[in-house]
């Protein structure tokens, strides 16, 4: 059973619990702040700067997992094939300080073979799929201007950079849950929100992952087969895992919507959730159930040290409208415009 502290969020925010109501007036403290501060940066009165190519921020406005990972994944991707030189930049979260003054923390590319626990969770799935540099550091600013200088970048795109407001930024991409949307529309702590739900009519591009929203464009994200962490040459169709026990395991943002996936594929799982951002011991893999367990490539990057021949994760690929490619198109042409880019490849946005 979960803690009483980690069901209470899910309870308040996207349940109706009478705690959102008492916590309410935190709330309206909490998005007041939020919009003053971006009033701040947009007067000039708090510093914003820009990096020397340019930027492409993916974002949310809740806490918790919307997809924002996968469609990172998906655009750096994209771009390199439209012969652009992206970089991704992010904070990094869940690692450990490499500084003991994190004001001073300096940037530093993850390497495809680096550490969850130095790099953070994300950052390393990153480095290992997305085929381009990836830089983390607390302060984003440094980060674009280091993968611009030092790796060649010609365009960074940042990892939930949305209320990073010191670093200006060229479009604005905002990711929203299209099961659990915006909860009970509450800023933190009374519910899910950084910043007030109007910010939504201030980006550039909003894509729903999942659902069905008219005024949005579309996402979801397909399974591929299972890896073994162990022994990655080995592959499964997730439909050979069907009519055995399995133990699905997740500490993700949502992690009922890996366990929905798995039972979609007719799948009959026994699911385990963990804190987003958990940090697995070997401890913990030993206690799980004996047989096939399968887990998010969030997941995967912090077991393989640990991991059994039981072991798999899930890779999920982001697979994005027409629509929404249009949008992109046109939004990279107006950069262009602004800016000329010199294309690595022969194809011109």
């Amino acid at each position: 059973m979960k803690p009483w502290l980690d069901v209470l969020p899910e309870r308040v925010w996207y349940q109706g619990h009478w705690l959102g109501i008492l916590l309410a007036p935190l709330g309206w403290l909490y998005c007041g702040v939020a919009q003053w501060r971006r009033w701040l940066y947009q007067r000039g009165w708090l510093a914003s700067y820009s990096a020397p190519v340019p930027v492409i921020v993916v974002g949310n406005l809740t806490v918790g997992g919307t997809g924002k990972t996968p469609l990172v994944l998906w655009l750096a991707g994209y771009l390199t094939e439209r012969g652009y030189r992206p970089g991704i930049a992010l904070r990094g979260y869940g690692r450990k300080r490499f500084e003991a003054d994190a004001n001073r923390e300096q940037p530093r590319q993850v390497p495809a073979d680096g550490d969850a626990s130095q790099f953070g969770d994300e950052a390393l799935l990153l480095a290992q799929r997305a085929g381009c540099p990836v830089m983390v550091c607390r302060d984003r600013v440094a980060a674009a201007h280091d993968l611009a200088e030092q790796c060649g970048c010609d365009l960074v795109i940042t990892d939930d950079g949305l209320q990073h407001d010191r670093l200006r930024r060229q479009l604005e991409i905002l990711v929203v849950d299209g099961e659990r949307g915006f909860g009970n529309r509450r800023c933190l702590p009374a519910g899910p929100l950084r910043e007030p739900v109007g910010r939504r009519r201030q980006v550039d591009l909003v894509i729903e992952n999942g659902g069905g929203s008219l005024d949005a464009f579309q996402m979801r994200l397909e399974p591929a087969d299972a890896v073994n962490l162990v022994d990655p040459s080995r592959r499964r169709p997730l439909a050979d895992f069907a009519g055995q026990p399995v133990t699905a395991v997740a500490g993700i943002g949502n992690p009922q919507r890996f366990f929905t996936m798995l039972h979609g594929l007719g799948l009959t799982v026994a699911s385990l959730t963990y804190p987003d951002h958990y940090r697995y011991t070997a401890d913990d893999l030993r206690n799980w159930p004996d047989g096939p367990v399968l887990m998010t490539e969030k997941d995967a990057v912090k077991c393989r040290t640990f991991a059994g021949p039981a072991h798999w994760s899930v890779p999920v690929t982001a697979v994005l409208e027409p629509r929404f490619i249009r949008a992109l198109d046109r939004a990279l042409e107006h950069i262009q415009a602004q800016a000329p880019i010199k294309l690595s490849g022969t194809q011109e946005p």
